[in-house]
């Protein structure tokens, strides 16, 4: 067995990633790996903390293994394909809500997943009323983030990829990484001129190196959940190379 192989978390190795059932079993993984799920936790209380108070619905795209409804009420839970604790199966392409019915949108690793991204937008911009939010957690692209996401991830990362649109290969197989940093940084101009609906509120590096430690869903974790602490003592003194060291992006976009 090679190291890679070894590394794999044993409840989903060999299984097709486009398959339903591997949503239920990287929910499992999410809750049982206590490392991960710390992460994900601060993950959610960001994007709680980042959405307006008023009262509405949220609409959170991508649910998947994820649990943001234990920390954002009214929350509408959905995916694209039939899974167990989703409210809605959905396109995000094609949402069926009434224009201007819902407070916010949230997701967390799916926007890259997405091939048609400006529809998702101007979807999300008819449905969400002015003043709402899109609050997303996404790959971002730094000099560290390019070595790590171009050899030790299975998903395609392309910064230089020309376009905004791209056919998919299947909801969670197809995916660029590199994709909102090409939206929000790279051509930050151009969305800012044709999706006038959203003004980019807040762009924040995040987490260079307890994701990889955690080993994500993918991977065994690479530390025991006590040095967790200890990990975040280390990001917090690589704050100021973050832009150099950063995996990830906590993006706030807001409806004009």
């Amino acid at each position: 067995m090679s190291i890679g192989s070894w590394l794999e978390h044993p409840l989903t190795r060999g299984l097709d990633i486009d398959d339903p059932r591997t949503i239920s079993l990287r929910r499992q993984i999410v809750r049982e790996k206590a490392f991960l799920r710390r992460l994900y936790e601060e993950w959610y209380g960001a994007i709680a903390a980042s959405l307006p108070s008023a009262t509405g619905p949220v609409l959170e795209l991508g649910s998947g293994a994820g649990f943001l409804a234990d920390f954002v009420p009214d929350l509408i839970p959905s995916e694209i394909f039939p899974v167990p604790g989703v409210a809605a199966v959905l396109d995000a392409a094609d949402l069926p809500f009434r224009s201007r019915s819902l407070r916010a949108a949230a997701m967390t690793n799916v926007l890259h997943h997405v091939p048609n991204p400006r529809r998702m937008l101007e979807e999300l911009a008819r449905c969400i009323r002015s003043g709402g939010v899109v609050s997303m957690i996404e790959p971002w692209v730094s000099p560290w983030s390019r070595f790590i996401y171009r050899r030790l991830h299975h998903e395609l990362f392309d910064p230089d990829a020309r376009e905004w649109e791209w056919s998919s290969s299947g909801p969670l197989t197809g995916a660029n990484s590199a994709q909102a940093w090409i939206l929000f940084q790279r051509d930050r101009t151009r969305f800012e001129r044709e999706l006038p609906q959203w003004s980019i509120r807040s762009v924040k590096p995040l987490m260079p190196l307890r994701y990889l430690v955690s080993g994500g869903i993918t991977y065994r974790a690479l530390a025991p959940t006590w040095t967790f602490r200890s990990w975040r003592r280390l990001e917090g003194m690589l704050a100021p190379y973050g832009n150099q060291l950063a995996m990830f992006a906590h993006i706030v976009l807001g409806r004009t």
